[in-house]
């Protein structure tokens, strides 16, 4: 029996690209809406609103480095056992923790979900 490596089919290729830009387009708007404006966090100061909240939130968490974190335990997960939903996971992680500081752990996840691709994948058809 030959094992095919993991490669997502058409269809689920389009609903990964779909997520991943998702997350990368919400991590690309905090970094430089939100965190990157000095206006905001003196208005964040007086103000507590949704967006001072979620300000509060990413930095916490990038203080932790909690996306990079969750980046490179996806991946590994992703590495170990390839499945569609842990790679999605694992992708948007890696591209919210490149964008929001915290480059290291992030960028060792997008080389394991890169490696991940020569896995084999007892979901592949052929």
């Amino acid at each position: 029996m030959a094992h095919h490596s993991f490669l997502p089919g058409a269809r689920a290729a389009n609903v990964i690209i779909a997520l991943g830009a998702f997350a990368l387009g919400w991590a690309i708007y905090v970094r430089y809406a939100l965190l990157e404006q000095s206006s905001v966090g003196l208005a964040c100061r007086t103000l507590e609103t949704m967006t001072c909240e979620t300000r509060a939130l990413v930095i916490a968490l990038f203080s932790q480095s909690a996306f990079g974190i969750v980046a490179l335990v996806a991946a590994l997960l992703q590495l170990v056992r390839p499945s569609l939903v842990m790679f999605t996971l694992a992708l948007m992680a890696t591209c919210m923790g490149l964008v929001i500081y915290n480059n290291s752990l992030a960028g060792v996840a997008g080389g394991l979900l890169l490696i991940s691709f020569a896995r084999p994948w007892r979901g592949a058809r052929g």
